[in-house]
């Protein structure tokens, strides 16, 4: 009887809500799932202390629940150099031309790139070195190929520029690279991410919480 009862109000126990998933999610190593050798550990537990409140023991089931929310990422996420005067001329305009707001910003200095770098794989050096255009799961891409996808979900004539993408990428790579290496001395070096000084374009980050926070 008593685990018949346990077993019932184990059912009616509200599972904990997780936010809405907006395309996909990077989850940590630890699950949400109620461990079963957990489960079983404590019910042998109780049964052996001859346990008369099968409340407590339901306590004690849920409380060695290992709880982990998962990042939550968006799709169509571009991160780049917040601090590089020319990648902020290009998310300006991106934004400006973009006006379902398909495409959103991250500057690769927040906290809030660090899901997106592992999720690919990849160090704030590389990012660096060639922004970063996450897609969706299992899609990204970085530098002339990134720029080239970026243009493909943009209104035309602007999208019909990544048919580009038919060039062999590293001829077009070849070309991002040198003018990337000498940004910061054609177009300068800011101290902090450029977008603190253009507010009004927040809306379009996901990191915009980090950045009002500064």
């Amino acid at each position: 009887m008593l685990g018949g009862m346990m077993l019932r109000r184990l059912r009616c126990v509200p599972s904990l809500v997780r936010p809405p998933l907006k395309f996909f999610s990077y989850s940590s190593s630890t699950s949400r799932s109620t461990s079963s050798a957990a489960i079983s550990k404590a019910a042998a537990a109780g049964a052996a202390d001859g346990l008369e409140d099968d409340e407590e023991l339901l306590e004690s089931v849920v409380s060695v629940r290992p709880v982990t929310f998962p990042v939550l990422l968006e799709p169509r996420v571009v991160v780049y150099d917040g601090v590089c005067h020319l990648c902020h001329r290009g998310v300006k305009w991106v934004i400006q031309v973009d006006k379902q707001a398909k495409i959103k910003f991250c500057c690769v200095q927040s906290l809030a790139a660090e899901p997106y770098l592992r999720l690919c794989g990849l160090e704030r050096e590389d990012v660096l070195r060639r922004f970063l255009f996450v897609e969706g799961p299992g899609l990204y891409y970085q530098g002339s190929t990134a720029a080239l996808k970026v243009l493909s979900h943009l209104p035309l004539p602007y999208s019909a520029l990544s048919s580009l993408l038919i060039v062999p990428a590293p001829l077009l790579d070849a070309v991002y690279d040198h003018v990337a290496k000498r940004r910061y001395d054609w177009f300068g070096k800011a101290d902090n991410c450029l977008v603190l000084n253009d507010k009004e374009l927040l809306h379009r980050f996901i990191d915009k919480d980090e950045m009002l926070g500064k």
